[in-house]
């Protein structure tokens, strides 16, 4: 290594100097950032300058798309909270209508007599309906357990009708329409080896529905 001539105290800056350097660089950075920052980046031409050389015309492209940007980010918003009150509105809507599709289902399936009973193998049961020639009732047969053999007839004024006879059946529906005055109905009886239970709904023309066995 070698040594280097310390500098003398004459060939330092003097602190006026110093003062003076800071001074023009302040005022420098001070004039950029009036005649092109200001200008390129946010439009602000206190000078003119930038306009005469173009940097205005870029800041205030630059402005006008961050103010877009700004006036779409709230359109978005906007948009966006219009579309959730459409979804909630819709929604209530689809949900009054799909409750009244609901109330609409269960009065259709309302029923106007029910009778359960449990037969134990070998046993019968047999019930009726008291129509008038011409009465309409519509009925649901279901069975569990098991199985049961029916037969659906009427009878009454010395007249007798068989409308349908089922074996192994484990349920059934449909309509009885009277063909004469009197009763009209059905037989059960279980030829299985275990208990089963049966449910009859009834609903339609019929004065009563009644346990005949």
């Amino acid at each position: 290594m070698f040594n280097a001539e310390k500098p003398s105290l004459d060939e330092l800056p003097s602190s006026k100097q110093l003062i003076r350097s800071t001074v023009i660089a302040g005022a420098s950075a001070v004039a950029i950032l009036v005649t092109v920052v200001l200008p390129a980046e946010y439009g602000i031409d206190p000078t003119g300058l930038g306009r005469a050389i173009g940097l205005s015309e870029m800041g205030e492209i630059k402005r006008q798309l961050a103010d877009e940007a700004e006036a779409d980010r709230q359109m978005g918003m906007a948009g966006e909270e219009q579309s959730n009150l459409l979804n909630e509105v819709l929604g209530l809507f689809v949900g009054a209508a799909h409750a009244q599709e609901m109330a609409a289902s269960e009065a259709a399936e309302e029923w106007r007599d029910e009778t359960t009973f449990t037969l134990a193998p070998g046993d019968s049961a047999e019930w009726k309906l008291v129509m008038d020639a011409g009465q309409t009732a519509e009925y649901r047969m279901l069975v569990e357990g098991g199985r049961v053999n029916f037969d659906q007839h009427g009878h009454g004024g010395g007249n007798s009708v068989t409308y349908e006879k089922g074996r192994g059946s484990t349920g059934s529906e449909g309509e009885i329409v009277a063909e004469f005055d009197g009763e009209h109905g059905w037989f059960w009886r279980n030829r299985d080896s275990a208990d089963v239970t049966v449910t009859v709904r009834v609903r339609g023309e019929y004065a009563e529905f009644k346990d005949a066995s």
